[in-house]
């Protein structure tokens, strides 16, 4: 399975999508939705807010590997 680096951004609050480039080498904690200005953070359970609310996990989630 070929790693993806992109996955587009869903925000619960006011519907907002975005495709955004995931970072490689640390989890992304806190996500601002540049429509409602809504601070995303991980639910319980998830590393990143790409595992929470992304089309795609993060990177080393892909690869069966510890987030952080």
């Amino acid at each position: 399975m070929e790693i993806q680096f992109e996955s587009t951004i869903f925000c619960p609050s006011c519907g907002h999508q975005k495709i955004e480039e995931m970072p490689t080498t640390a989890c992304q904690f806190f996500y601002e939705c540049e429509s409602c200005k809504t601070v995303l953070k991980p639910k319980e359970g998830d590393c990143c807010v790409y595992c929470s609310y992304g089309t795609v996990s993060c990177p080393p989630i892909q690869e069966n590997k510890s987030c952080c």
